[in-house]
């Protein structure tokens, strides 16, 4: 894989991180540097190191799923997709923006935005 290939594949696995963290920012009601340096510092740990545990738990279990590893993609993708459009045909609802940065709420998101990091890993 030469650089600019690997570059654009990190640019476009940290974009989902980047606009969660931007969400999470425009609901801050008051801005302060510790407040802004959370999201990044979670997001940014999780999307280096998520790649390099995807990879060290890849090497150990290749040879066992070569074969079928595309079927699993596919039915991960077909989920994914199920459930977006579901979503669209539900009602809107309103929903307040929580400004929580705390340990759990920030856990949960930067696992669920860096999970594509850990695939390609």
């Amino acid at each position: 894989m030469t650089f600019i290939e690997l570059f654009f594949l990190a640019f476009g696995l940290a974009m989902d991180a980047f606009a969660v963290s931007v969400c999470k920012g425009v609901c801050i009601k008051q801005v302060t540097l510790k407040k802004a340096l959370i999201p990044g510092l979670w997001f940014g740990f999780f999307q280096a190191a998520m790649p390099l545990i995807g990879y060290a738990i890849g090497i150990r279990f290749q040879h066992f799923i070569t074969s079928f590893d595309h079927w699993i993609a596919f039915a991960l993708l077909c989920l994914i997709g199920g459930n977006m459009i579901r979503e669209a045909l539900e009602p809107e609802k309103k929903e307040e923006l929580p400004d929580d940065l705390g340990f759990r709420s920030m856990f949960i998101l930067a696992i669920a935005t860096s999970i594509d990091a850990l695939a390609v890993g």
